[in-house]
Order: structure tokens, then C-alpha cells, then sequence
């Protein structure tokens, strides 16, 4: 059950500027106690930026980010790696690692982060892949023995291996063909409720968007222009809401198109 009273994430007044392009301006976002949050906007936008400011990827100049209440815009490094342990995160493009089998990937985590015995470690990835509706002749392979629908399956299973509080996904369907866009999604949902996390994914997805949200933010021009239930985003009263979600070229939105 998703608790918006209480937020999961509180962000506010974050900006992050890279030389003269302001890429996020005074954002402010929440993010509830199990609920999932989808951050749309177009290509540049600053969509990764906001989530690698939330990591501790990239700092941000300025603003707030707290998580269960406690400021980690500035905290130490200890406290940086304590928070982190409560994130998973499913990369855009999979990302891993071709040295790695697929159960060592999925159980990097456990192993590199929290120590675990490789026994135990093994287990658990197994576990996860199944979750994920993969079977244990998979463990063994490398990632370029995979479909990518496969690979974003591992990278879904590696997400969740630690029961993380928050799952982050980064354009979690890019590349994929409609079904097997849909059959992530799915996989999305379910993994989600069954380790009760909370999510925030960024998208330009409107199909996956609708599907794995309980709410639904627009970011535009470095702020969120829009944020509501899913089920509101067709009557947001806001053209670029509405230009956006709808794909058209004509509108308040206009992209730089060189000739």
C-alpha cells in the first residue's frame, strides 16, 4: 500500500547546472512510501540527471534531497554507502558486466557489497533469476550469450537481489520490442510489490509509463511541470503535458532539428 503522506524521497529546490545549461531549476518531487513514481520528459531533458543526483552520482548545486528523512546531500561518505544500500537500480542498456556469469551479476552486490559466501550468494541470484522467469541453465552463461530481453531480465533480477527499499529504472524498456517492453513491465510491477519497494523510474515511454505508475511527473525546462495520478495525465489542462503524451510534433514543445 503506497503512503504519499510520509515520502520515501523529498526533493526540493534541486539544481543542477553543467557550465551555462541550467539542467534542473528549483525541482521539487516526492516519492511515497511504496508507490511508483514516473519521471517523462523528452530526450536532454534531465532525466538521468535527477537520478544520479539521488544516487550520489553527480552532485548537485544546490536544493535537498532526503531520504526517510535524513539529508544525504552532503553527508558523509560513510552515510552516503549506508543509504545506498536501500537502492536498487535497473541501468538502461542492461549494463553487465561481460566478465561476469549471469549469477555472479546478479549476486554482485551481495558479494562485492555485503560480503556474502558464494554459496549462499549463488542461491539467492538463483532465487531472483526465478522471480524473474529464468530457469538455473541460465546462471551459468555470460551476458552475450542473452537476447537483450534476457539481459534486462538479469539486470531486473541484479535490481532486486538485495530486497532493496527503492528500485530506480533507467528508460527500462529502451530497446525492446513491444511485447517484450510489456513483458518487463509486467515483471516490473511484480517485483516491485513482492520486495515492497518503492520506485522511480524515468521514461520516454508513455505505454511503460502508464502501466508501472501509480503517479506520473513531467519534468520540462528543469522543473516538473505536471505530477498526478496516472489516470489524470489525459485531462492535465497543460499543453505540453498534452503535446508530449500524445507524441506530435506541433506544439509549445519545439525540438531543435537540424537541417
Amino acid at each position: 500500500m503506497k503512503d504519499t503522506a510520509s515520502p520515501k524521497i523529498c526533493i526540493r529546490g534541486l539544481c543542477k547546472a553543467f557550465g551555462s545549461k541550467r539542467v534542473l531549476d528549483g525541482l521539487d518531487l516526492d516519492v511515497g512510501t511504496g508507490e511508483s513514481l514516473v519521471v517523462i520528459g523528452g530526450s536532454g531533458t534531465g532525466k538521468s540527471v535527477l537520478l544520479k543526483c539521488v544516487l550520489g552520482l553527480l552532485r548537485a548545486d544546490a536544493g535537498s534531497i532526503t531520504v526517510d528523512g535524513e539529508e544525504v546531500l552532503g553527508a558523509t561518505v560513510d552515510r552516503r554507502e549506508a543509504i545506498n544500500r536501500k537502492f536498487g537500480m535497473l541501468f538502461q542498456g542492461s549494463a553487465l558486466f561481460d566478465s561476469l556469469t549471469v549469477w555472479e551479476n546478479v549476486a554482485f552486490g551481495l558479494l562485492a557489497g555485503k560480503g556474502m559466501e558464494r554459496k549462499r550468494a549463488r542461491q539467492a541470484a538463483l532465487d531472483k533469476l526465478a522471480q524473474v522467469g529464468l530457469g538455473p541453465d541460465v546462471a551459468m552463461l555470460s551476458p552475450s550469450e542473452l537476447s537483450g530481453g534476457m539481459q534486462k531480465r538479469v539486470a531486473l533480477a541484479r535490481a532486486i537481489a538485495a530486497d532493496p527499499e527503492i528500485i530506480f529504472f533507467d528508460e527500462p524498456t529502451t530497446g525492446l520490442d513491444p511485447i517484450m517492453a510489456d513483458v518487463i513491465n509486467n515483471l516490473i510491477i511484480q517485483t516491485t510489490r513482492e520486495v515492497g519497494a518503492s520506485a522511480l523510474s524515468i521514461t520516454h515511454d508513455m505505454s511503460s509509463a502508464r502501466k508501472i505508475a501509480h503517479r506520473i511527473a513531467m519534468l520540462y525546462q528543469g522543473k516538473i511541470i505536471w505530477a498526478g495520478p496516472v489516470g489524470e495525465i489525459d485531462n492535465s489542462q497543460d499543453d505540453r503535458v498534452d503535446q508530449f503524451i500524445h507524441g506530435r510534433a506541433e506544439g509549445p514543445i519545439h525540438m531543435a532539428v537540424r537541417a
